[in-house]
Protein backbone atom coordinates (compact mmCIF):
# COMPACT_ATOMS: atom_id res chain seq x y z
CA UNK A 1 0.00 0.00 0.00
CA UNK A 2 0.77 3.84 0.02
CA UNK A 3 3.36 4.12 -3.36
CA UNK A 4 4.24 7.88 -4.86
CA UNK A 5 0.78 8.23 -7.07
CA UNK A 6 -1.38 11.30 -6.37
CA UNK A 7 -3.81 8.63 -4.35
CA UNK A 8 -1.27 7.86 -2.08
CA UNK A 9 -3.57 8.67 0.87
CA UNK A 10 -6.64 6.48 -0.37
CA UNK A 11 -4.25 4.02 -0.79
CA UNK A 12 -3.23 3.87 2.79
CA UNK A 13 -6.76 3.75 3.89
CA UNK A 14 -7.44 0.87 1.79
CA UNK A 15 -4.59 -1.35 3.09
CA UNK A 16 -5.42 -0.38 6.70
CA UNK A 17 -8.89 -1.09 6.25
CA UNK A 18 -7.67 -4.63 4.11
CA UNK A 19 -5.20 -5.50 6.87
CA UNK A 20 -7.93 -5.00 9.77
CA UNK A 21 -10.14 -7.31 7.95
CA UNK A 22 -7.74 -10.09 7.55
CA UNK A 23 -6.59 -9.99 10.74
CA UNK A 24 -9.79 -9.87 12.26
CA UNK A 25 -10.36 -13.29 10.17
CA UNK A 26 -7.38 -15.08 11.74
CA UNK A 27 -5.28 -14.71 8.65
CA UNK A 28 -0.78 -14.13 9.47
CA UNK A 29 -0.80 -10.34 7.74
CA UNK A 30 1.45 -7.17 7.74
CA UNK A 31 1.50 -4.14 6.21
CA UNK A 32 4.08 -3.26 3.57
CA UNK A 33 4.88 0.07 2.12
CA UNK A 34 5.74 0.83 -1.68
CA UNK A 35 9.65 1.68 -1.78
CA UNK A 36 12.60 1.39 -3.93
CA UNK A 37 13.33 -1.81 -2.06
CA UNK A 38 10.34 -3.78 -2.41
CA UNK A 39 11.43 -6.33 -4.56
CA UNK A 40 14.48 -7.18 -2.15
CA UNK A 41 12.34 -7.02 0.67
CA UNK A 42 9.44 -9.77 -1.22
CA UNK A 43 12.38 -11.66 -2.19
CA UNK A 44 13.71 -12.44 1.21
CA UNK A 45 10.63 -13.56 3.14
CA UNK A 46 8.52 -15.94 1.82
CA UNK A 47 4.76 -14.35 1.52
CA UNK A 48 1.99 -16.74 0.40
CA UNK A 49 -0.12 -14.21 -1.65
CA UNK A 50 -0.03 -10.45 -2.00
CA UNK A 51 -3.05 -8.05 -1.61
CA UNK A 52 -2.33 -5.31 -3.75
CA UNK A 53 -4.10 -2.10 -2.04
CA UNK A 54 -2.29 0.37 -4.65
CA UNK A 55 -4.53 3.03 -6.75
CA UNK A 56 -3.10 5.02 -9.45
CA UNK A 57 0.14 4.70 -11.59
CA UNK A 58 2.98 2.56 -10.28
CA UNK A 59 0.80 0.51 -8.48
CA UNK A 60 -2.56 0.39 -10.51
CA UNK A 61 -1.03 0.19 -13.87
CA UNK A 62 0.52 -3.28 -14.52
CA UNK A 63 4.44 -2.38 -13.03
CA UNK A 64 3.71 -3.49 -9.78
CA UNK A 65 1.79 -6.83 -11.29
CA UNK A 66 4.65 -7.10 -13.26
CA UNK A 67 7.20 -7.29 -10.34
CA UNK A 68 4.99 -9.60 -8.21
CA UNK A 69 4.98 -11.85 -11.45
CA UNK A 70 9.01 -12.05 -12.38
CA UNK A 71 9.34 -13.13 -8.14
CA UNK A 72 6.55 -15.66 -8.67
CA UNK A 73 4.28 -14.18 -5.79
CA UNK A 74 0.69 -14.55 -6.06
CA UNK A 75 -1.41 -11.21 -5.60
CA UNK A 76 -4.70 -10.13 -5.89
CA UNK A 77 -6.69 -8.55 -8.67
CA UNK A 78 -6.37 -8.14 -12.11
CA UNK A 79 -2.84 -9.38 -13.93
CA UNK A 80 -0.11 -7.05 -15.73
CA UNK A 81 -1.82 -6.65 -19.00
CA UNK A 82 -5.45 -5.84 -17.65
CA UNK A 83 -4.13 -3.36 -15.11
CA UNK A 84 -2.02 -1.40 -17.75
CA UNK A 85 -4.94 -1.21 -20.16
CA UNK A 86 -7.50 -0.36 -17.51
CA UNK A 87 -5.20 2.72 -16.12
CA UNK A 88 -4.98 3.61 -19.73
CA UNK A 89 -8.94 5.41 -20.60
CA UNK A 90 -7.43 5.53 -24.72
CA UNK A 91 -6.33 2.00 -24.54
CA UNK A 92 -9.30 0.90 -22.65
CA UNK A 93 -12.06 2.68 -24.83
CA UNK A 94 -10.55 1.29 -28.02
CA UNK A 95 -11.12 -2.55 -26.46
CA UNK A 96 -14.57 -1.78 -25.31
CA UNK A 97 -15.52 0.04 -28.86
CA UNK A 98 -14.54 -3.76 -30.35
CA UNK A 99 -16.92 -5.22 -28.22
CA UNK A 100 -19.77 -2.79 -28.89
CA UNK A 101 -19.97 -1.11 -25.46
CA UNK A 102 -20.89 2.20 -25.82
CA UNK A 103 -18.14 4.85 -24.63
CA UNK A 104 -18.29 9.04 -25.16
CA UNK A 105 -17.08 10.30 -27.97
CA UNK A 106 -13.37 11.60 -27.42
CA UNK A 107 -10.00 12.92 -28.53
CA UNK A 108 -6.57 12.51 -27.67
CA UNK A 109 -4.53 15.42 -27.31
CA UNK A 110 -1.04 16.37 -26.64
CA UNK A 111 0.50 19.26 -27.02
CA UNK A 112 -0.21 20.27 -30.66
CA UNK A 113 -3.74 22.37 -31.34
CA UNK A 114 -6.83 20.95 -31.30
CA UNK A 115 -8.42 19.98 -34.88
CA UNK A 116 -10.62 22.28 -36.48
CA UNK A 117 -14.41 21.84 -35.64
CA UNK A 118 -13.60 18.81 -32.72
CA UNK A 119 -15.50 21.12 -29.99
CA UNK A 120 -18.61 22.17 -32.26
CA UNK A 121 -18.63 18.16 -33.08
CA UNK A 122 -18.32 17.02 -29.19
CA UNK A 123 -20.84 20.01 -28.25
CA UNK A 124 -20.52 22.26 -24.88
CA UNK A 125 -19.62 21.33 -22.32
CA UNK A 126 -16.88 19.02 -22.75
CA UNK A 127 -15.18 17.22 -20.02
CA UNK A 128 -11.39 17.59 -20.08
CA UNK A 129 -9.23 15.20 -17.71
CA UNK A 130 -5.78 13.08 -17.66
CA UNK A 131 -5.18 9.65 -19.55
CA UNK A 132 -3.85 7.40 -16.48
CA UNK A 133 -5.00 8.90 -13.11
CA UNK A 134 -7.84 7.87 -10.88
CA UNK A 135 -10.18 9.67 -7.97
CA UNK A 136 -11.09 11.97 -11.06
CA UNK A 137 -7.70 13.93 -10.22
CA UNK A 138 -7.41 16.85 -13.02
CA UNK A 139 -10.82 16.41 -14.29
CA UNK A 140 -12.96 19.95 -15.55
CA UNK A 141 -16.27 19.98 -16.68
CA UNK A 142 -15.77 23.11 -19.39
CA UNK A 143 -18.91 24.67 -20.16
CA UNK A 144 -17.00 27.45 -22.55
CA UNK A 145 -14.40 27.75 -24.61
CA UNK A 146 -13.08 30.23 -22.43
CA UNK A 147 -12.35 28.16 -19.65
CA UNK A 148 -10.81 25.49 -21.79
CA UNK A 149 -7.25 26.79 -21.36
CA UNK A 150 -7.38 26.57 -17.75
CA UNK A 151 -9.01 22.80 -17.53
CA UNK A 152 -5.92 21.57 -19.76
CA UNK A 153 -3.77 23.13 -17.53
CA UNK A 154 -5.04 21.55 -14.31
CA UNK A 155 -5.14 17.94 -16.70
CA UNK A 156 -1.63 18.46 -17.89
CA UNK A 157 -0.15 18.47 -14.46
CA UNK A 158 -0.59 14.74 -14.19
CA UNK A 159 0.80 13.90 -17.38
CA UNK A 160 1.08 15.35 -21.36
CA UNK A 161 -1.46 13.35 -22.73
CA UNK A 162 -5.28 15.14 -22.43
CA UNK A 163 -8.39 13.09 -23.46
CA UNK A 164 -11.20 15.71 -24.14
CA UNK A 165 -14.66 13.70 -24.44
CA UNK A 166 -18.30 14.18 -24.72
CA UNK A 167 -20.35 15.49 -21.92
CA UNK A 168 -22.87 12.48 -21.01
CA UNK A 169 -26.12 14.23 -19.57
CA UNK A 170 -27.14 11.20 -17.36
CA UNK A 171 -27.21 9.37 -14.37
CA UNK A 172 -23.91 8.39 -12.81
CA UNK A 173 -23.47 4.42 -11.94
CA UNK A 174 -21.30 1.99 -10.57
CA UNK A 175 -20.96 -1.13 -10.97
CA UNK A 176 -19.23 -3.80 -8.68
CA UNK A 177 -17.66 -6.73 -10.10
CA UNK A 178 -16.86 -9.72 -8.09
CA UNK A 179 -14.97 -13.06 -9.50
CA UNK A 180 -16.71 -13.87 -12.64
CA UNK A 181 -20.57 -12.01 -11.54
CA UNK A 182 -21.95 -8.77 -11.72
CA UNK A 183 -22.91 -7.30 -7.78
CA UNK A 184 -24.75 -5.18 -8.69
CA UNK A 185 -25.05 -1.25 -9.57
CA UNK A 186 -24.83 1.88 -7.25
CA UNK A 187 -25.97 5.39 -8.55
CA UNK A 188 -24.12 8.70 -6.92
CA UNK A 189 -25.67 11.99 -6.32
CA UNK A 190 -22.90 14.66 -6.25
CA UNK A 191 -22.89 17.93 -4.22
CA UNK A 192 -20.58 19.04 -6.66
CA UNK A 193 -20.63 20.15 -10.46
CA UNK A 194 -19.47 15.88 -10.74
CA UNK A 195 -18.05 12.94 -8.47
CA UNK A 196 -14.97 14.42 -8.11
CA UNK A 197 -12.57 14.27 -5.47
CA UNK A 198 -13.86 15.73 -3.12
CA UNK A 199 -17.35 14.20 -3.98
CA UNK A 200 -15.61 11.00 -3.39
CA UNK A 201 -13.91 11.46 -0.22
CA UNK A 202 -15.22 14.93 2.00
CA UNK A 203 -17.59 13.29 4.27
CA UNK A 204 -21.60 14.67 3.09
CA UNK A 205 -20.74 15.60 -0.35
CA UNK A 206 -22.49 12.71 -2.08
CA UNK A 207 -25.28 10.84 -1.89
CA UNK A 208 -24.97 6.77 -2.72
CA UNK A 209 -28.28 5.10 -3.59
CA UNK A 210 -28.61 1.05 -3.68
CA UNK A 211 -29.55 0.22 -6.07
CA UNK A 212 -29.68 2.44 -8.68
CA UNK A 213 -32.62 3.85 -9.71
CA UNK A 214 -32.87 2.58 -13.19
CA UNK A 215 -35.71 0.58 -15.05
CA UNK A 216 -35.40 -3.11 -14.34
CA UNK A 217 -34.24 -3.38 -18.14
CA UNK A 218 -32.05 -0.22 -17.77
CA UNK A 219 -30.52 -1.64 -14.67
CA UNK A 220 -29.52 -5.23 -15.89
CA UNK A 221 -28.10 -3.44 -19.24
CA UNK A 222 -25.77 -1.59 -16.52
CA UNK A 223 -25.08 -4.54 -15.11
CA UNK A 224 -23.89 -6.83 -18.25
CA UNK A 225 -21.93 -3.39 -19.75
CA UNK A 226 -20.44 -3.33 -16.35
CA UNK A 227 -19.31 -7.27 -16.76
CA UNK A 228 -18.40 -7.13 -20.34
CA UNK A 229 -16.08 -4.05 -19.78
CA UNK A 230 -14.28 -6.45 -16.87
CA UNK A 231 -13.99 -9.18 -19.22
CA UNK A 232 -12.96 -7.55 -22.14
CA UNK A 233 -9.91 -6.45 -20.52
CA UNK A 234 -9.25 -9.73 -19.17
CA UNK A 235 -9.26 -8.54 -15.55
CA UNK A 236 -9.77 -10.81 -12.86
CA UNK A 237 -10.84 -11.16 -9.19
CA UNK A 238 -12.99 -7.94 -8.92
CA UNK A 239 -13.15 -4.22 -10.45
CA UNK A 240 -15.50 -1.50 -10.49
CA UNK A 241 -17.14 0.09 -13.95
CA UNK A 242 -17.72 3.51 -14.29
CA UNK A 243 -20.78 4.27 -16.26
CA UNK A 244 -23.30 7.39 -17.54
CA UNK A 245 -26.39 6.18 -18.36
CA UNK A 246 -28.42 8.71 -20.46
CA UNK A 247 -31.45 10.01 -19.99
CA UNK A 248 -32.34 7.56 -22.90
CA UNK A 249 -31.27 4.50 -20.82
CA UNK A 250 -27.89 4.12 -22.92
CA UNK A 251 -25.28 2.91 -20.31
CA UNK A 252 -21.40 4.88 -21.19
CA UNK A 253 -18.32 2.97 -20.38
CA UNK A 254 -16.08 6.16 -18.88
CA UNK A 255 -13.17 3.49 -17.25
CA UNK A 256 -12.63 0.63 -15.24
CA UNK A 257 -10.94 0.45 -11.73
CA UNK A 258 -8.86 -2.57 -11.36
CA UNK A 259 -7.84 -1.95 -8.01
CA UNK A 260 -10.90 0.09 -6.78
CA UNK A 261 -11.27 1.93 -3.18
CA UNK A 262 -11.02 -1.11 -0.56
CA UNK A 263 -12.53 1.18 3.14
CA UNK A 264 -15.47 0.02 4.54
CA UNK A 265 -17.01 2.98 3.01
CA UNK A 266 -15.95 2.33 -0.73
CA UNK A 267 -18.40 2.22 -3.28
CA UNK A 268 -17.63 -1.41 -4.14
CA UNK A 269 -17.65 -2.58 -0.57
CA UNK A 270 -21.31 -0.66 -0.46
CA UNK A 271 -22.29 -2.89 -2.96
CA UNK A 272 -21.53 -5.81 -1.37
CA UNK A 273 -23.32 -5.07 1.55
CA UNK A 274 -26.16 -4.11 -0.54
CA UNK A 275 -26.09 -7.64 -1.60
CA UNK A 276 -25.26 -9.05 1.74
CA UNK A 277 -21.62 -9.71 1.47
CA UNK A 278 -20.15 -7.84 4.58
CA UNK A 279 -16.79 -6.18 4.45
CA UNK A 280 -14.66 -9.76 5.73
CA UNK A 281 -16.40 -11.50 3.69
CA UNK A 282 -15.72 -9.41 0.44
CA UNK A 283 -11.85 -9.66 1.25
CA UNK A 284 -12.01 -12.98 2.02
CA UNK A 285 -13.65 -13.49 -1.51
CA UNK A 286 -10.93 -11.52 -3.44
CA UNK A 287 -7.96 -13.52 -1.34
CA UNK A 288 -10.06 -17.13 -2.36
CA UNK A 289 -9.84 -16.03 -5.88
CA UNK A 290 -6.48 -14.79 -6.15
CA UNK A 291 -4.98 -18.08 -5.02
CA UNK A 292 -7.44 -20.39 -6.91
CA UNK A 293 -7.21 -18.25 -10.28
CA UNK A 294 -3.00 -18.75 -10.39
CA UNK A 295 -1.18 -21.23 -12.06
CA UNK A 296 -2.04 -24.42 -10.93
CA UNK A 297 -4.46 -23.21 -8.44
CA UNK A 298 -8.08 -24.87 -8.20
CA UNK A 299 -9.73 -23.54 -10.37
CA UNK A 300 -7.14 -23.79 -13.35
CA UNK A 301 -6.73 -27.14 -12.36
CA UNK A 302 -10.63 -28.02 -12.55
CA UNK A 303 -11.13 -25.96 -15.66
CA UNK A 304 -8.36 -25.69 -17.51
CA UNK A 305 -6.45 -22.32 -17.91
CA UNK A 306 -8.01 -19.77 -19.81
CA UNK A 307 -5.04 -18.63 -21.66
Amino acid sequence: MGGTSSERDISLKTGQAVLDSMKRQGYQAEALEMAPAIAAGLSREKYDLVFVALHGPEGEDGTVQGMLEILGIPYTGSGVLASALGMDKVASRKIFATHGIAVPAYHLLWDHPLPPGLLEKLGWPVVVKPVDQGSSLGVSIVPRSEELEEALRSAREYGPQVLIEQYIDGMEVHVGVLGEEPLGAIEIQSRTSFYDYAAKYAPGMSEHVFPARLAPQVYEKALKVGMQAHSSLGCRGYSRVDLLVSKEGTPYVLEINTLPGMTETSLLPEIARGVGIDFDKLIHTILVEAVESRPGGIREREHGSSL
